[in-house]
């Protein structure tokens, strides 16, 4: 019976659109469901599906599914939230991107209803928070019941955010270090990317908290599922106070790198303003004795050049103690 069920499971699965469907065993554990197999007749479900095809809509009608719960499960956009839909719970998270070459910015969605006798969730790219509840499955340790599935998945989920949100603090640290040693124009955009990634992790982290408050109060989930969500939810509280910390700081950095190239820019502007008052006397001088009119001075005498250039040096260094005295200098 497991091998036709496994068959039918592989069958289904190499269209694309069904990624899984077990039973919990209650021991740990899962078993595949067939094709056939009614939802309505099969406690402890967990079925995931992939919400762009129109196979998954199509299945799901035929379970009898409520509309209402099987548009909000293929919705194109989604935002973190809780609520209840057809006697169940209507429940959007988000979870960073870690598959290969993916920003961990570029969260991916999460839909689930959890019914009173199984899970029903969608996605379309791959959340490995999902693979590694379904591992721990597969080797019979994984979650024994709906309640502990759906606590178990919002566990793994806060725990992958935690080592993204960890390097982007450090990143920012390594930004603040090389302030210190050697501030280049290159901090400005590194530092630009930093808080465009905070920024875009809280737009989905903040309501999400608000989504895990709610499912505290649901009565769905057990007192230990419960008491799991509830640390999970701490955690992500932590990680949103970090978060702010690292973009707070990442401004102050980068206000900083301007305020650096601002005052190397102003010294540089001051040495020109220095050098052009030393020599606006000298430049009026030799353009004054450079006209090439009859009656200028020293024309017929063949030292005359020599005073003129002692002249400009006396000058020169006149201006300069000037400046020197005023404290330009």
């Amino acid at each position: 019976m497991v091998n036709k069920e496994q068959g039918a499971l592989a069958a289904m699965s190499n269209n694309n659109w069904l990624k899984f469907a077990l039973q919990l065993t209650a021991k740990g554990g899962a078993l595949p469901l067939g094709s056939q197999q009614l939802l309505t007749e099969t406690p402890s479900y967990w079925v995931h599906l992939d919400y762009t095809r129109e196979e998954s809509e199509q299945w799901l009608q035929q379970q009898s599914i409520p509309q209402a719960v099987i548009a909000a499960l293929t919705a194109a956009e989604t935002r973190p939230r809780a609520s209840e839909v057809a006697g169940g719970v209507l429940v959007y998270l988000r979870g960073v991107n870690l598959n290969p070459g993916a920003r961990p910015e570029d969260m991916i969605a999460l839909r689930m209803w959890v019914s009173p006798t199984g899970l029903i969730s969608t996605q379309k790219r791959t959340l490995l928070s999902v693979e590694a509840v379904r591992q721990t499955l597969d080797s019979q340790q994984g979650p024994d019941s709906i309640s502990a599935l759906v606590a178990e998945l919002i566990d793994q989920l806060i725990w992958r955010m935690e080592e993204v949100i960890e390097n982007l603090e450090l990143e920012v640290e390594g930004c603040a270090l090389q302030l210190e040693e050697s501030p280049t124009a290159s901090l400005t955009s590194h530092l630009s990317l930093l808080r465009r990634r905070a920024i875009t992790l809280r737009r989905y982290l903040a309501p999400q908290r608000e989504a895990l408050i709610k499912l505290q109060n649901e009565s769905l989930f057990a007192a230990v599922d419960t008491l799991l969500i509830r640390e999970a939810t701490d955690r992500l509280q932590r990680l949103l106070e970090d978060l702010d910390a690292a973009r707070e700081h990442a401004t102050l950095l980068q206000e900083e790198v301007f305020s650096v190239q601002n005052e190397a820019i102003n010294d540089r502007m001051y040495l020109l303003a220095i050098i052009s008052a030393l020599f606006l006397p000298l430049g009026f001088l030799t353009g004054l004795f450079g006209i090439n009119v009859g009656g200028l001075p020293g024309v017929e005498d063949p030292n005359a050049f020599w005073w003129f250039c002692s002249g400009v040096g006396v000058i020169a260094v006149g201006v300069a103690i000037w400046m020197r005295k005023r404290r330009w200098l």
